[in-house]
């Protein structure tokens, strides 16, 4: 373990010999400058002799200053060989510093640990304001030979580890355009903590970087087997760490997956919030080089959460280029996790490698439900099928549901019950799909309805067609079968008021789901393209929050095709096409409503699983509407005949309750109960409305 008392310990050899070697230089320096020191005011003036000395060039060493290079020399091999494992030595390992790296490490960490050694530096290099340590020093300290020097200089180069890695930083110390020579040289401050064993993160990314260790193991993953050996293998691979892209929804498993990989090895992990870091104040080259100095630092693997924001096409330039940069040239394993697959032009590693995480089947959601429930609200199979069978979502989702059930339990103050998992399957992604759709409140059941019996018989197939998909598709293998057209879509068609809104409200309180009512008039847009993007928004949103989508009068899009006269037309079926194209691909229900029937495209009528006819109400269903229209604590007099009322108007259910509630009002401003002259007066005024001139 790397603890502040072992780093020190392994660098005390190093020290001592760095100690050694500035002696070397100050009894070189006296030796040659010797004339000069009992000078008053050196280093405020150039005397002549110092000219002169330093016009000779090189000079020649004494045997004795030459034997104790040679000795230092040799001492410093032998360190080489006996370090193994230092701070040090891993450090120059994991960023692939030659010897020469490894001591300018060395020279600029030593005043971090003893103070003592910038008095040294700035003794030698005649200037007591120079306690850092300049390039010069180095090349002299390091490389005795001019030819060494010169070949040494390039270690200070931009492209250079000890600069690329961020390791070192080059000061100016006040002058204007130095010589690289004359430029200070100073460790990194995150540099010195690794090497001290101080683990503590770069303090620039850790507002968006975190280390852990993890513990997850293969065997407890609720994934494809198939897809847990590929990434063993690609992971276990050897070679170059490779780069894996892994795309799938969120809380599909592609953290868990990476967090288990890493366990095998005993290998810590830094995870990357990739739209924190996107978000920050840091220079995109300067943050992703951070990122990939600490999980070296630490020998980690990284993982960048949400790493689209980073790669997208539409980002900005400069972080795709950065990232993909910097994979390029580390060593390491890193993960890339995604919402969508990510074609290959978009990273150009030599390992890359993409796996995609698909969403949990029945089975892995009902085993992943009892996992989070535990023994918090065991549940039978029965429900658990049910509840698994209702809401097609992720492991993560899962998770997050119960939490948010109990949570909402324990606010109100009472026990968990089945109702509070349905409700925050719902509440999981209702606020992306709120923004763009409008969520009808349900208050309707089966008894509310008014419809010929093969109606409701109908719509109460389509929840069974729902409810059984997944022994259907899943356990009897239909689903192999269906490239597309795995959810279910409806066609309601009918006169306004029949019932068709209500309808898809008491399927949708039936299932458990909430219903979003889509314009589409407000998703056509001029724009080339942009319609297509507005409908893959709401198909991609209401798939994350399992909804039901209620087209309204979908014959204004979905009418008889004319001949194709000009650009406008042809791009209009386009994106007709492209609608279908997106309601078959979507694995929920869809129902579309029309009161216009006969101009819907017959090619369409035969993409949809069921088509359901709303027909105006006759006689007995508008006295039963009647009846239940009225709520049992309305003042309706006695005066009031609904069979006569139902057996001479022939209205539709919306058009009933339009007349009931305004003959209510009438009535309460009135201050008398529900008369039938009230109502009389509330049919006229709902004949107006309907163009009728005229009352039976």
């Amino acid at each position: 373990m790397n603890t502040p008392t072992n780093a020190y310990a392994s660098l005390s050899g190093w020290l001592g010999w760095l100690r050694r070697l500035l002696s070397w230089q100050i009894e070189q320096t006296r030796f040659i400058y010797g004339a000069l020191a009992d000078d008053p005011q050196r280093g405020l003036y150039i005397p002549d002799i110092e000219a002169d000395l330093l016009a000779a060039g090189p000079f020649a060493l004494p045997e004795d200053l030459r034997r104790q290079r040679t000795a230092l020399v040799a001492e410093r091999a032998e360190l080489e060989r006996s370090d193994t494992d230092s701070s040090l030595a891993r450090l120059c390992q994991r960023f692939g510093l030659d010897p020469f790296g490894h001591d300018v490490i060395l020279l600029t960490l030593a005043p971090a640990i003893d103070l003592g050694f910038e008095r040294l530096y700035a003794y030698i290099q005649d200037d007591v304001t120079r306690r850092r340590p300049m390039v010069d020093l180095a090349l002299r300290l390091f490389c005795l030979e001019p030819t060494a020097q010169v070949a040494a200089r390039a270690s200070f180069a931009v492209d250079a580890p000890l600069r690329r890695h961020r390791l070192i930083q080059l000061l100016d110390e006040g002058q204007a355009s130095p010589n690289l020579i004359a430029y200070g040289v100073k460790l990194a401050p995150r540099i010195v903590a690794a090497l001290l064993g101080q683990p503590a993160i770069d303090d620039l990314i850790s507002p968006f970087a975190q280390m852990i260790s993890p513990t997850r193991s293969l065997k407890d993953l609720v994934l494809p087997t198939m897809l847990i050996d590929q990434a063993r293998r690609i992971f276990a691979a050897p070679g170059p760490g490779p780069v894996i892209a892994l795309d799938g929804a969120y809380g599909s498993g592609r953290q868990a997956l990476a967090e288990a990989l890493c366990a095998e090895p005993g290998q810590p992990m830094l995870l990357i919030n990739g739209p924190q870091l996107r978000a920050s104040d840091l220079p995109a080259a300067e943050a992703i080089s951070r990122c990939l100095r600490e999980a070296r630092l630490s020998d980690a693997v990284l993982f960048w959460q949400g790493a689209d924001t980073l790669l997208d096409s539409e980002a900005a330039l400069a972080w795709r280029e950065a990232l993909l940069a910097g994979l390029d040239q580390h060593p390491g394993c890193a993960f890339l996790a995604l919402s969508q697959p990510s074609p290959g032009r978009m990273l150009r590693h030599s390992t890359q490698r993409a796996l995609s995480i698909p969403m949990p089947n029945f089975t892995e959601r009902a085993q992943i439900w009892r996992q989070s429930l535990g023994d918090l609200y065991p549940m039978s199979d029965e429900d658990l099928a049910a509840l698994g069978g209702t809401f097609r979502i992720s492991g993560g989702q899962i998770r997050d549901a119960v939490q948010a059930a109990r949570d909402h339990a324990s606010q109100e103050g009472r026990a968990l019950t089945k109702a509070d998992f349905y409700a925050a399957c719902r509440g999981l992604s209702a606020a992306s799909i709120s923004k763009i759709a409008w969520k009808i409140p349900l208050t309707y059941h089966w008894d509310d309805l008014v419809l010929p019996a093969d109606q409701v018989e109908r719509l109460r197939e389509v929840c069974i067609q729902v409810r059984y998909r997944r022994i259907v598709l899943e356990d009897w293998g239909f689903e192999a079968h269906l490239a597309m057209g795995k959810g279910v879509n409806l066609l309601f068609a009918g006169e306004s008021g029949t019932g068709k809104t209500m309808a898809a409200e008491v399927i949708a309180v039936e299932l458990g789901l909430d219903l979003y009512k889509i314009d589409l008039s407000g998703m056509v847009s001029k724009y080339i393209g942009e319609t297509e993007k507005n409908l893959d928004r709401v198909f991609i949103a209401a798939r994350e929050a399992n909804a039901i989508l209620f087209f309204d009068e979908a014959d204004a899009i979905f009418g008889k095709r004319s001949e194709v006269k000009d650009a406008h037309d042809r791009y209009a079926n386009i994106e007709v096409a492209y609608l279908l194209q997106r309601i078959e691909a979507y694995d929920g229900l869809v129902i579309l409503a029309t009161n216009l029937r006969n101009i819907i495209d017959p090619a369409f009528l035969r993409r949809m699983h069921m088509v359901v006819d709303f027909p105006a109400p006759k006689e007995p269903e508008r006295l039963r509407i009647w009846h239940k229209v009225f709520p049992d604590q309305a003042p309706l007099d006695t005066d009031v005949n609904l069979k006569v009322l139902a057996q001479k108007y022939e209205l539709t259910g919306g058009n009933i309750r339009n007349v009931a509630l305004l003959a209510a009002y009438l009535a309460a401003e009135s201050g008398t109960s529900i008369t039938m002259a009230v109502i009389n007066r509330a049919l006229r005024r709902e004949y107006q409305k309907l163009g009728r001139m005229s009352m039976p």
